[in-house]
């Protein structure tokens, strides 16, 4: 009997099984000096303790990102090592800050299986919860992922999840006692408070980022992302490594700093696609739309829905006559986000 783990196939999952996967991980400033090193990151709440008090928190929170790429991590040897591509996501939300010294755990409940009419493949819809040691939730999202076949064979009645196009403002969680009433914006890097965005606008965040086999496979390898394509060469018929997806979601974050940088906070991920594929050689540009906006509850606090889009293109090009991703389009990204009144 083999001791190894090949990783599932689509035929391997049934619809309402629950994954729990492996391995615990406990995060601290290591995590955050990492992902400040690898991006680089510059928002003022994860990068001072100092900061984040002013704004009512007890210390500076690991980022957002951390957070999202340790829990997807954890999937990756149940849900896409044998994927051929992730395709989506919908319905995420941070939950509570992780803070350094957390110990995070991943779970994943399968919602939906469709298998493609080839037969060589299929598409798995699963929802993972991220939880940290005391069994709390701290992040929660949808996914979509298609997973190669182990053998042509009977298909599944298809089940397609019915998801929310967004995350409702009213369902947004902000965090315990977060106040930006005093909000220092010198220190934040920008004057632009929610009430200077309209809805309709788009910000050339102006800088690139040529990506590099060397960080990304730092990264991938920081976030236990153990999926074929991003370390074996082999596995693709070119030859190439894929550049992890979550990389470069981090890397337009990162990049829409310049334009955004009071959009402090990550609370919620309202859908996503990886258009094309990344390359190391590749430049990558940011660009975002402001596609809504809310009150919230909490002092001084609102929320901004964009679209940052990753591209190798001019701002504002999206998609093309026929309703698909331009070619040098790499990421297309639905979020909330946290921002001073």
């Amino acid at each position: 009997m083999s001791k190894t783990n090949p990783g599932r196939f689509f035929e391997d999952y049934t619809l309402g099984e629950v994954i729990t996967h492996a391995v615990p991980r406990t995060v601290a400033e290591g995590e955050r000096a990492l992902y400040h090193a690898l991006y680089p990151a510059r928002g003022a709440l994860y990068s001072s303790d100092v900061f984040a008090q002013d704004c009512g928190l007890e210390s500076s929170p690991l980022d957002d990102l951390v957070a999202f790429h340790v829990v997807f991590g954890k999937t990756v040897p149940d849900i896409s090592l044998n994927a051929l591509a992730n395709l989506g996501y919908a319905e995420g939300r941070w939950l509570t800050p992780v803070w350094p010294g957390d110990t995070l755990t991943s779970t994943s409940e399968v919602i939906g299986l469709k298998q493609n009419s080839n037969g060589k493949s299929g598409v798995v819809w699963v929802r993972t919860v991220g939880r940290n040691q005391v069994g709390v939730p701290v992040l929660e999202y949808v996914r979509w992922v298609m997973v190669r076949r182990r053998a042509e064979g009977a298909a599944p009645d298809p089940v397609i999840p019915d998801l929310k196009t967004a995350v409702a403002a009213s369902d947004l969680v902000i965090p315990e006692g977060l106040d930006f009433s005093g909000y220092d914006f010198a220190l934040a890097g920008e004057p632009h408070r929610w009430g200077d965005y309209q809805v309709g606008e788009v910000i050339d965040h102006v800088d690139g980022v040529t990506v590099e086999e060397a960080e990304h496979m730092i990264a991938t390898r920081l976030w236990q992302n153990t999926a074929k394509v991003h370390f074996d060469a082999t596995n693709r018929p070119d030859g190439k490594r894929l550049i992890y997806g979550g990389h470069v979601i981090s890397l337009a974050r990162t990049l829409s700093f310049n334009g955004l940088a009071n959009a402090q906070m990550i609370v919620a991920l309202n859908g996503g696609a990886h258009a094309n594929p990344c390359f190391a050689g590749d430049t990558v540009r940011a660009w975002s739309e402001v596609l809504d906006k809310a009150e919230t509850a909490a002092p001084g606090v609102g929320a901004i829905r964009l679209r940052l889009v990753a591209t190798k293109g001019p701002t504002g090009a999206l998609k093309g006559e026929d309703g698909n991703y331009l070619p040098d389009v790499l990421l297309d990204l639905d979020y909330w986000a946290l921002i001073p009144t």
